[in-house]
């Protein structure tokens, strides 16, 4: 006699798992989670009133964002067998052999890593705080050890080139990584679709309820469109077994749709692509690592410990893009191959496919490889989503993705000249910065567009009163300012920055924080001997006599921009002809409103690029 579970209906945010499950089902049987056991690093509700009181005597560090996914993802077990950040042997052979110390699979590097290690010692216990200084753990320190960046980069993604954007990150990583013993306090917050982030015992539990074995599960990191419905529909039928739809919503990569917008479209289309008891959709807390074929193996590892025994893998799954000479930094079905060979081991069976396309003719989709090459077919790149469509206002196509989720893009993704933009004037004192930023705001103001201006004096006044002219403070003042703007452009407005910022670096960490194409930086490029005869300040009169010490130019270097959007010279050229360049420069990047008959023209070019991507794709 077979054995049966009664099941009562569970509560979630999806009306397809709300429909569910009233009924007599087998008891199903899901995969093991990774090496037999979910590791649960989470104190006892009877003990927490004390470890609190305990965890808020002791010296703290401050988790990073990736961070603290990374611990999310440990106490709860989705990292299993991990038990804490990595120590130096596990990281040593990870790095070589993708492997732990004692020879398990485990692709990705997890580790906990610091500047310095002051109050830090072996043997002591220290509290992790998230970065609104909220207390998540306690961490015995038993092993402090020196990692290095490059050859954890070329180890680990295949490449040293800080066009990788974990490449790139990782050189503000700190220099020390600890390990140790983890006891997890509290769970970071989440205040988008709490009711679909699931631990996996949590998710284990609901896919119990659906009554299959048979688990595939679904890794992305954008928006769901007809080509994705393709995939997990057919996984679902090849497997006869659940879908997982498993959308990632903690760090990707920067210029990705945000995460609340992806599980939007993703809770539009769970309703209406799939039976109701043939999915579950959940929501993922974790920081991607980028790393291509590496990352494939990673994703399959954690989804079995999520209850999923089947792993979907497409083309260029978790790639990056191309490096600095327009190279993918992987091959295309790299990250199949791999996940295929380890397959056996990690105990997740892949399922593979190739690049999706539209053949308008038959008005379906297909695999590129089972389409024969004399048919027309169709589709949409990330870029031209963005740039073609979104940017600019215009729906996308039908035969790409659901009214739905068209919608849902639109209203989150307003068209460009709605869109925030930070422009970034940098120069000595006197080159005339302020002077052009002014004449921009009026100008911008003309073509219907409100600026926040943001001079470095006005700022050393208020938000950084006491900062000296260290190379420290200034680079606080300068991370302020680039605080307060990213915040601002965030929110869709446009901000003028007019500072000296004379350190490349401390200008590059505030470019970081803007999406890509949203920080302008803009070089007024006048000499010191023209500044100092403008000297409208005193500034550098004070200086050469000895009144005032580390003026940028004199008592100080200023660092000049290699790859500034714009160049300006303010002699032998007026303040309105410099204003009007960036004007057009704006008007050209959409975040200005173009005229009706450019628009038309944009419009035509739009077509032509679609007519024109389906021709190539027709081989």
């Amino acid at each position: 006699m077979r054995d049966f579970i009664y099941t009562k209906t569970v509560s979630a945010e999806t009306p397809a798992i709300k429909r569910a499950i009233t009924e007599e089902r087998p008891l199903v049987e899901l995969i093991a989670p990774y090496k037999g056991e979910l590791v649960d690093l989470l104190i006892p509700s009877h003990e927490l009133a004390d470890q609190f009181a305990y965890a808020a005597t002791l010296h703290s560090i401050c988790l990073t964002e990736r961070q603290v996914c990374d611990l999310e993802m440990l106490a709860t077990g989705a990292f299993s067998p991990l038990r804490g950040f990595m120590s130096e042997s596990d990281h040593k052979n990870v790095l070589e052999n993708m492997r732990l110390a004692d020879g398990t699979v485990f692709p990705i590097p997890i580790t906990l890593s610091v500047n310095g290690l002051e109050n830090i010692k072996i043997d002591s216990d220290i509290a992790l705080r998230d970065p609104a200084n909220d207390l998540l753990a306690i961490m015995n320190i038993s092993e402090i050890y020196e990692w290095d960046r490059e050859q954890t980069a070329a180890d680990v993604f295949g490449t040293t080139d800080e066009a990788h954007p974990l490449v790139a990150e990782m050189q503000s990583w700190g220099r020390f990584n600890l390990a140790g013993e983890l006891r997890v306090l509290k769970l970071p917050e989440h205040r988008h679709f709490q009711t679909l982030i699931l631990t996996p015992t949590q998710t284990r539990e609901r896919l119990q309820t659906l009554g299959r074995n048979n688990v595939a599960a679904f890794q992305t990191r954008n928006p769901i469109h007809r080509a994705h419905e393709l995939i997990t529909q057919r996984a679902i039928d090849m497997i006869d077994g659940t879908l997982l739809l498993h959308p990632v919503v903690g760090m990707t990569k920067g210029g990705d749709i945000d995460g609340a917008t992806r599980v939007r479209t993703y809770k539009a289309v769970a309703d209406v692509a799939y039976p109701a008891d043939r999915v579950l959709l959940s929501i993922l807390p974790l920081a991607m690592r980028m790393a291509g074929p590496r990352e494939a193996v990673w994703h399959a590892i954690i989804r079995r410990n999520f209850g999923a025994d089947h792993f979907i893998v497409g083309r260029d799954h978790a790639s990056p893009g191309a490096d600095k000479n327009g190279r993918p930094f992987y091959e295309p079905f790299a990250a199949q191959e791999l996940a295929q060979k380890l397959s056996p081991e990690i105990g997740v069976k892949v399922l593979e496919f190739d690049e999706i396309r539209y053949v308008p003719d038959e008005r379906r989709y297909e695999e590129i490889n089972k389409i024969s090459r004399d048919r027309k077919t169709l589709s949409l790149s990330g870029t031209q989503i963005r740039e073609d469509f979104l940017n600019k206002g215009r729906e996308l196509p039908g035969w790409f993705t659901r009214k739905e989720v068209a919608s849902i893009l639109s209203s989150s993704y307003p068209p460009r000249h709605r869109q925030g933009v930070c422009l970034w004037f940098t120069g000595l004192s006197g080159a005339g910065k302020s002077t052009t930023a002014e004449m921009i705001e009026s100008m911008l103001l003309e073509e219907g567009r409100k600026a926040t201006m943001l001079d470095g004096d006005v700022v050393r006044m208020h938000l950084s009163k006491g900062l000296g002219f260290s190379r420290q403070d200034r680079n606080t003042n300068v991370e302020r300012i680039g605080f307060v703007a990213s915040e601002i452009v965030r929110h869709g407005g446009v901000v003028i920055c007019a500072a000296v910022s004379p350190y490349r670096e401390s200008r590059d960490d505030v470019r970081a924080m803007f999406e890509k194409g949203h920080f302008i930086e803009i070089f007024v490029d006048t000499s010191l001997e023209v500044c100092e005869q403008r000297d409208t300040k005193g500034l550098y009169a004070q200086a050469r006599r000895g009144e005032l010490a580390n003026l940028t130019g004199i008592g100080d270097v200023y660092e000049a921009p290699l790859t500034a959007e714009i160049t300006l010279r303010t002699v032998g050229r007026n303040v309105e002809d410099n204003a009007k360049t960036i004007v057009e420069f704006l008007r050209a990047k959409g975040f200005l409103k173009t005229s009706f008959k450019q628009s038309s023209k944009e419009s035509e070019s739009a077509c032509a690029c679609l007519s024109a991507s389906a021709k190539a794709a027709g081989f």
